[in-house]
């Protein structure tokens, strides 16, 4: 029996939840890389048929997107695009405002800039004597006024200081380092996970207690490899998405890996 009769034979026993899943991933990403210049979703019997499922579990579908926020309903029109998501590349050490340029105007609330003794932990990852402060930065970041992410950032004395007297409401961090030092950023070491937004941060950020935050851990060095910049960053996960290239670089063993 050839492949495509066994496609056409196996039963397909999945429930309807998932392949309701299914379909919500991949009009998902549609939605965010914009693939309906309208705004406006192919009718419901179009997508199901596109998807091989039922017209219930296309809805079911419809329906997670439009818990996310992504689209709604409009009587007359059908199925709408409603909510955006700006993409955020990971394969190049850049700020928010350089990446996010075409989509608008990145400004800052500075909610705290000045020296601090850091935590141990910290003064570690910046490779500081005992007893030596940074210069702390927190900032509530705004794409066309609307929140966007929660930054904490330390910062190495000589780097930081110079960074106080410049713009940090309407700069990136990055682009004032490179500035003020006459020195290049060179490469970053970046952590990211996911976790449920706490009172603080939800209040700040403008969601739900317990909405999804991406949290990005950003160690930056000079192109020397000194560490000089360690973030921690709290970004909306229903305004960002993240994306970077990755390369097979040589041989894998058989039978490791995914």
């Amino acid at each position: 029996m050839d492949v495509g009769s066994r496609e056409q034979g196996a039963p397909d026993r999945r429930c309807r939840a998932d392949r309701a899943r299914q379909a919500a991933d991949v009009i998902r990403r549609q939605v965010v890389g914009r693939a309906f210049p309208d705004g406006v979703l192919p009718d419901e019997l179009v997508l199901a048929a596109e998807f091989g499922v039922s017209r219930n579990a296309l809805r079911e579908a419809l329906d997670l997107l439009r818990e996310e926020g992504l689209i709604d309903r409009v009587p007359g029109v059908g199925t709408v695009v409603v909510g955006e998501k700006y993409p955020h590349g990971l394969d190049r050490l850049m700020g928010l405002a350089e990446v996010l340029h075409e989509h608008g105007e990145v400004t800052n609330d500075i909610r705290a800039a000045g020296p601090i003794r850091p935590p141990s932990s910290v003064a570690r990852r910046l490779r500081l004597a005992d007893g030596e402060h940074v210069v702390y930065v927190e900032r509530l970041r705004r794409l066309n006024g609307l929140p966007l992410s929660l930054d904490l950032t330390y910062l190495a004395m000589d780097v930081g200081l110079p960074l106080l007297d410049e713009d940090l409401r309407h700069r990136d961090i990055f682009s004032l380092i490179e500035q003020t030092s006459g020195r290049r950023l060179g490469t970053a070491a970046v952590t990211l996970e996911a976790v449920n937004a706490d009172l603080h941060a939800s209040t700040v950020l403008e969601v739900p207690r317990g909405a999804a935050l991406l949290v990005v851990e950003r160690l930056s060095h000079f192109a020397d490899g000194r560490p000089v910049d360690l973030e921690f960053i709290r970004l909306r996960g229903d305004r960002l998405t993240m994306s970077t290239v990755l390369n097979r670089v040589g041989s894998v063993a058989a039978g490791s890996g995914a």
